[in-house]
């Protein structure tokens, strides 16, 4: 099942690192698709399905294992690259990321690979669908097992989130975590100036949320939140994860306009270079 082996925080960076490259390859092969988010959010799936998830690539429909929805399913390459890394698929089949016929659509496709929860496409709907699963297993008296919702903090502009928000604090769904992608950036520029968040800590308090900020790139803090999250028994858990936009590749780094645009051949190569050499820090063999 599960965890067959426990990672050090240094395994769980490199591995976040191979992630990225695997997200740029995908990106320049195919020609579309979204940059900064996956970037992002590598970490955050890494510390999931590495450290945190109870989940078993060979019975993706094991009964007892936790769920992991992906609202913004526009980041689709990060989850993608995760799960075959984590050993749902081979890595080869990346490379059909947003082709027809492929497994591996633009967002995430429920029926189409297993080990996926749900479809996600419209903005909004994760939280709600988290809800639905969290009730439910909570009426089944399925206890042990936990809902993960990731959501892009540009997503927040929808209403469904908080009409999710608000019945989870009714219900008191203390088995359910929303780890809130909060990069600062939305497809038209940030955030802030798109339509204002903040004070978003006290937004979730005040729908009955138990709330923890945390630096999102660093895997043991998303490791730690988590746990305390499921120690929070009498109501929902945000975990606010303060994100870089592109974080690995520096001419991507905080710019919002690799939202929604791969790099082209040159842009991954140097991507790659600096990914490989963790920025400088070792010497590439592909140098």
């Amino acid at each position: 099942m599960v965890k067959s082996k426990t990672y050090s925080i240094e395994e769980l960076e490199l591995k976040a690192d191979d992630i990225r490259q695997d997200i740029i390859r995908m990106l320049e092969h195919v020609g579309s698709g979204h940059s900064a988010g996956p970037l992002g959010l590598a970490d955050i799936f890494t510390a999931l399905y590495f450290g945190i998830l109870k989940h078993d690539f060979t019975k993706p429909n094991w009964d007892q294992r936790d769920i992991l929805l992906l609202s913004n399913g526009h980041c689709a390459p990060v989850l993608y690259a995760t799960m075959a890394n984590a050993g749902y698929f081979e890595k080869k089949e990346l490379l059909t990321l947003r082709q027809f016929g492929s497994r591996l659509q633009g967002h995430p496709e429920r029926t189409k690979l297993p080990g996926l929860e749900s479809t996600s496409g419209p903005l909004g709907c994760g939280l709600s669908q988290g809800c639905g699963m969290a009730l439910a297993m909570n009426m089944n008296k399925d206890t042990h097992r936990w809902v993960y919702v990731v959501t892009g903090d540009g997503e927040l502009d929808e209403g469904n989130i908080w009409e999710a928000a608000m019945l989870a604090g009714k219900y008191k769904l203390g088995n359910l975590i929303a780890i809130i992608d909060r990069n600062n950036i939305q497809i038209d520029g940030p955030t802030e100036a798109v339509m204002p968040l903040e004070d978003l800590s006290d937004k979730w308090e005040s729908f009955g949320w138990h709330v923890i900020e945390i630096d999102g790139n660093n895997i043991e803090a998303v490791i730690d939140a988590s746990a305390m999250a499921r120690a929070i028994t009498e109501k929902p858990t945000a975990i606010i994860a303060h994100t870089v936009p592109g974080k690995g590749v520096d001419f991507m780094e905080y710019d919002f306009t690799w939202h929604g645009k791969p790099p082209d051949h040159e842009q991954a190569k140097k991507a790659l270079n600096e990914l490989r050499t963790l920025k400088g820090k070792i010497r590439s063999e592909h140098e």
